[in-house]
């Protein structure tokens, strides 16, 4: 009785009260519309209150406010800290971080920045970041994650924009500068030298990230399909279930290459270390054998060497993701990260070929389709990474920045394609494609500019792809750095122009552009002035005056 008897109550109250308000509605629409005082009064009390709500919003504000300053200090004390490297440590590390932000965040906005630092932490380790972030949003106050998100912004910002400042290595003397822009392109990257150099310096060496043997010689036990050494007779290494046929010059080698991307693509050794891998790899034998083997038929009958280095990087991308995952992050795959960039594990190789620059690559359907059956049956879901798109433009980087492996002279026996010019497949060698063993995609080497009169050289003196870039010239701090893509020479049986245009077409065929170089401008302003010696400029011949109207059939008629 009592209860309804105070619901009744607080209805009556409840109509009693919004009927005021509606009767002071009216009364006030009133007054607005017909009494000038009382709209200036109207307008200075506005004012007024506008002027106290701002204030009082600044002030909130300011509370809530974190200067760049402060966000940068906690990034950077929040990238020092190690990330676990096992499923269990991460499962851990998370709960307790999200844990503390909780905890903190109950305490008021003076420790909302801390807050949204614990939270940032518990990203690093989810994952599925976007689901966490979107999480967040909706149990957040809305303070504390206009924090979060600025540690969010500011740490993709300055992976983003502070990536040169790590990339190339100090170690290796050189720099990455823009270019100039062409048109509406944006302009290339460029290799600049940062100290001085003699002609016959080695400026840097480099190791390729990915690599691929020709065709012809995968498999003979002619070299090694790791490093490109050549391996004398009765001495490669053999793995026993290797589809490809690979062959190696030692064990380090092999190692190398299976753990690096062979064994996911071609082979069925266990793809995750013994303390993962809990008996999967037992049971994706018989999936994964059934996968790899019309993929190997589709590289060894259609697959030219871009798609070939392209499926070899996916493989490298998840080895390097496996590798974070072990409790002990050493090895050479580790140490790899390490040789392409300073910063620790700030960037990954993906963060390396993704600022390359490509032409557009061709890839059939049945080739993604076949690849991500391999992947999948190594790791379930993994199938899911290689889309049309994405697999079309990864093959045109390969195919782009993709450098041939030369070793001394070079070879004379690479067989003859049937394609035609245009569609012959390209590597940057001074030597020419046709007399390389090999090609490797080299990230700080892909920055270096094409010259037909180059200050520097790509060899190979180790008889491995190792790459060294040694000065033809002096080269003073700040001078670009360049090479010759293709053969710049001038063989007997060639004049001036026709080598010219050999080597322009060669580099318009491959690489989509025409050279502008400065040899190449000097040499076709002097086969112009050749021509200015013949005495006469276009064609100088006329006729008789009286012909001139002479209609011809087919033709308008008018004045020469």
């Amino acid at each position: 009785m009592s209860s309804s008897r105070t619901s009744t109550v607080f209805t009556v109250a409840a109509v009693t009260v919004l009927g005021g308000l509606v009767a002071y509605a009216v009364y006030f629409d009133y007054k607005r519309r017909n009494d000038i005082d009382f709209r200036k009064k109207l307008r200075k009390e506005k004012k007024k209150v506008t002027k106290q709500t701002q204030q009082e919003q600044a002030k909130v504000q300011a509370e809530f406010d974190v200067s760049p300053a402060d966000i940068k200090a906690t990034l950077l004390k929040i990238r020092e800290d190690e990330v676990p490297a096992t499923p269990e440590e991460k499962e851990t590390y998370f709960i307790m971080q999200v844990q503390v932000g909780e905890q903190l965040s109950q305490k008021g906005p003076a420790f909302y920045l801390p807050a949204a630092a614990a939270f940032f932490r518990a990203l690093r380790v989810y994952p599925s970041p976007v689901e966490f972030i979107m999480m967040l949003q909706t149990t957040l106050a809305d303070p504390l994650f206009k924090i979060f998100m600025q540690l969010v912004n500011a740490d993709a910002e300055s992976r983003i924009e502070g990536y040169y400042d790590h990339f190339p290595p100090k170690r290796m003397n050189v720099s990455a500068h823009a270019g100039d822009a062409q048109g509406n392109q944006a302009a290339k990257k460029i290799l600049i030298a940062e100290k001085d150099f003699q002609a016959g310096d080695v400026i840097y060496k480099e190791k390729p990230v990915v690599v691929a043997l020709d065709a012809d010689l995968e498999g003979k036990g002619t070299h090694c399909s790791y490093c490109f050494r050549e391996i004398e007779d009765g001495k490669a290494v053999i793995p026993t279930n290797d589809k490809l046929g690979s062959v190696y010059c030692s064990q380090d080698c092999k190692d190398k290459a299976s753990l690096g991307w062979q064994n996911i693509l071609f082979s069925l050794d266990p793809v995750l270390p013994p303390e993962l891998d809990n008996g999967m790899s037992a049971l994706t034998i018989e999936q994964r054998t059934k996968a790899q083997e019309p993929y190997v038929e589709f590289i060894r009958t259609k697959a030219k060497l871009a798609n070939l280095l392209a499926a070899r990087f996916v493989a490298k991308q998840v080895a390097h993701e496996t590798v974070k995952l072990l409790p002990k992050k050493g090895g050479f795959l580790a140490d790899e990260l390490q040789e392409m960039a300073d910063g620790k594990d700030l960037y990954n190789i993906g963060d390396h070929i993704e600022r390359l620059r490509f032409v557009d690559g061709q890839v059939a359907d049945e080739e993604v389709k076949l690849l991500g059956a391999v992947l999948g049956s190594a790791l379930p879901g993994l199938e899911q990474s290689v889309t049309e798109e994405r697999h079309a433009a990864l093959v045109g980087k390969m195919g782009y920045n993709a450098i041939g492996v030369v070793l001394g002279e070079g070879r004379d026996n690479r067989p003859v394609t049937s394609d035609r010019p245009e569609e012959l497949e390209r590597t940057r060698t001074h030597r020419g494609t046709a007399r390389q063993v090999g090609s490797g995609i080299y990230v700080v080497s892909s920055y270096l500019s094409h010259s037909c009169a180059p200050n520097a050289t790509t060899t190979f003196p180790e008889g491995t792809n190792e790459l060294y870039l040694v000065a033809n010239t002096d080269i003073k701090k700040g001078d670009e750095l360049s090479v010759a893509w293709v053969d710049v020479s001038q063989a007997p049986d060639e004049d001036v122009g026709i080598a010219r245009r050999r080597r322009r077409i060669e580099l318009a065929r491959g690489w989509r552009f025409k050279c502008e170089c400065a040899r190449c401008l000097q040499e076709a302003l002097a086969e112009e002035e050749k021509e200015a010696d013949l005495g006469v400029k276009g064609d100088e011949s006329k006729v008789e005056s009286f012909m001139r109207h002479e209609k011809l059939p087919g033709a308008d008629t008018g004045l020469d």
